[in-house]
Formats: structure tokens, sequence, C-alpha cells
């Protein structure tokens, strides 16, 4: 059963261009995946039904009662029928010389795809970000048309208008009518003799534009923003396809970022880590400031977590957690007095320089410990 493309559109069946353009887009604004996750298939039926009923050849498919995107009846051949059969091994074409007809001058816009690189605060806060792009634009010279002045397009010589030619092929079925797209035309029917001064007949140029983009909180690289509609233009002034912008995250100088979550390396003073201390450090997020206790006895590799002070979860109110590696630094030059109070320490402590135990789980024999494991696993 064929589609209900005025439907889908909520237009009229005798709808104009216009009232059809105005219809995708104000659906596109409402269903566009960006704002609303949950319509992206209702999203991609509306472009669908735009792109068929902007195509002049394809509505008058649709106002015939049929559907220009159905595919073939099954045929026994794999669900393709005999004529996809042809179709592979002669480039297109037909089993008894049926041709599809011209094609539309009019193609929708390739998609674009740029890159922007954002620093980890940006990546944190989210930002609105200018960014340059070469693309195809509509022709204000003939409005897509095409053409120079009034002139208008003619039927193509080579086809007579059909879009497609005819030839016999031999092959191990015997003679097989195949169809092509006419080479003079490219498959429209139609050539134009007088092609606009500042396309050439293409009905697009090429410039180069700002666009600004909204790039949510929490994004991370390969990440990408769908702008729709903000790619190229088509040939012929069609649809323009719709803009992909991937982001490039830097590094950054002081946090690791892992998804949600951050970490840090804090060099703890020798006595710092004996008796405790607490460190102070500016966050990813304007303003922010997060306090890293230190507790006393600490071990070099120790990590104290702090919950909800990491990266933004994309489209939540969900934060990640901040890492904070505690390594303990040893006082490499001693002046005198250090000296006099470490030899101090040591005779108060009574502790020892001793061989840890081979089944021991602390810090000191983890090394041997693995070193062990791996040798008695050959």
């Amino acid at each position: 059963m064929a589609r209900d493309y005025y439907g889908i559109l909520g237009v009229s069946r005798g709808a104009d261009d216009q009232e059809i353009k105005r219809a995708y887009r104000r659906l596109a604004r409402e269903l566009h995946p960006d704002l609303n996750p949950d319509e992206e298939d209702r999203f991609k039926e509306v472009t669908t039904a735009y792109e068929v009923l902007s195509d002049p050849n394809k509505r008058r498919i649709v106002d015939a009662g049929g559907d220009p995107l159905a595919g073939p009846g099954s045929g026994g051949f794999g669900g393709g029928g005999l004529g996809d059969i042809f179709e592979q091994f002669f480039g297109g074409g037909t089993f008894g010389g049926g041709g599809r007809g011209p094609r539309s001058r009019v193609q929708p816009g390739e998609p674009a795809l740029v890159h922007v690189t954002l620093d980890l605060a940006e990546c944190a806060s989210g930002v609105n970000k200018e960014i340059t792009v070469d693309t195809a634009i509509l022709c204000d010279g003939c409005v897509g048309a095409g053409t120079n002045g009034n002139s208008k397009p003619v039927a193509c010589d080579t086809c007579h208008g059909a879009g497609e030619i005819q030839a016999v092929q031999r092959s191990f079925l015997g003679q097989v009518m195949t169809v092509r797209p006419c080479p003079t035309c490219g498959g429209t029917g139609e050539v134009i003799p007088d092609p606009c001064h500042k396309c050439g007949g293409d009905g697009r140029v090429r410039t180069r534009r700002t666009v600004t983009v909204k790039i949510p909180a929490g994004v991370e690289t390969g990440m990408r923003v769908r702008l729709s509609g903000q790619g190229e233009v088509g040939p012929g002034g069609g649809a323009a396809g719709d803009l992909y912008v991937e982001i490039r995250e830097q590094r950054h100088e002081v946090f690791v970022r892992d998804k949600e979550d951050l970490h840090v390396t804090v060099n703890v003073p020798f006595a710092d880590a004996a008796l405790g201390g607490a460190l102070t450090i500016d966050g990813i997020l304007d303003g922010e400031s997060i306090d890293i206790t230190v507790p006393a006895g600490t071990q070099p590799g120790q990590i104290v977590t702090i919950r909800g002070h990491g990266m933004p979860r994309v489209n939540s109110g969900v934060r990640g957690n901040l890492h904070a590696h505690l390594e303990v630094s040893v006082p490499t030059k001693l002046d005198p007095r250090a000296v006099e109070l470490l030899n101090s320490y040591r005779d108060h402590s009574g502790d020892t320089i001793e061989l840890a135990s081979a089944t021991s789980t602390g810090t000191s024999s983890g090394l041997f410990s693995r070193l062990r494991n791996a040798f008695a696993g050959r």
C-alpha cells in the first residue's frame, strides 16, 4: 500500500511547493533529534516525505496512486525480481525494455562534516561556537533553475527527453535489452542550452559562511552535533543536507578524562602524607572550587574520590566523579636540621628495614607478589 506522503506532512494534495516546504520546516524544527531524541524515526519519515513531494517526478507517481520508494515485487531471485538480476549484470536497466523515466534535476544535498576543537571547560559547560563552513548555497542568479535570464531547458537530443538510452547486449541468456542513464543529460531528459552565468547550470554556488552551533555540556571527542538543513544545497537548488559538527577535545594540563570521570595527580609531601592535609583546586566549571582531603597515613598511589565533581553526562543532570591520585613525595635533599628531626623520628618510631612476607597483600609486596604469580603460572 502506498504511503500517504501528504498526510505525513499534514498538507493537502493540492499544496504548492512553498506550502510543502513550510510544513516540512515546521515539523523538522519540532521533531529534530537534538531537541526530541524520541522522535527521530518520525523526523526521518517527515524528511523522506518532503524529499518525495519536492521532486516533481516522484510527486507525479504519488498523485497517480503509487509509491516512488516502493521496492520491486518479488521475482524469486532473492526478493529483487529478475529485473534486479539484469541490473546487477548490465549496470541498470530492465528486461523487455521498459524504463524508469527521467530523473529530476533537483536533488537533495549531501550531508557535510566539519570539526570543532574544544577545551575541557567548554566540553564541561557547553558552548555556542561559530564555525566557518565551505559549502554550496542556492544560486541567487537563477534561484536554482540553472538557466540564464528567461531561457528554459530543452529536451535532450540524445535520449529525446526519456533520460535514458536503450541498448541490446549479448549475454549467456541471449540478447538482452538494457537501459542506462543518458550520458548527455545525466538522466534528466533535458539540457540547458543557455546556462546561468553564475552557477554554470548547477543551480548552486560555492561559498564560505559562518554557522553558530549550540554544543551541549558533556560532549567528548568523536561525538557529533547535527544541524538539520545546514549542509550543502543539492543540484538544481534541491533541499540542503544536514551539517554534522564533530567534536575534538584538547588535552588538559591537569585533568585526565575517562568518559564522565576525571583524574588528577596530587603530589603530597612526606610530612602531609603522615600527618594529613588538604588542598583546594579549581574545578572544570566556572567559579567551582574543590577541596581534596589528604588523610593521615596516606600511602603512595592512594586514591581519594570526590563524587559529583567530574564531567556532566550529555542531556542529563548527572555528573561523574573526580579521582585524586595521591603520590607521596620523598625528599631527596635535606638540610642538617631536617636530618636531625628525621633521625629523632626514626629513633622514636622504632621502625626498621625488613623483608615483607610473600603472602602479604600490602603495598610493599605488591610488585613481588605479581612477579611470583607470573612465574607460578609458567
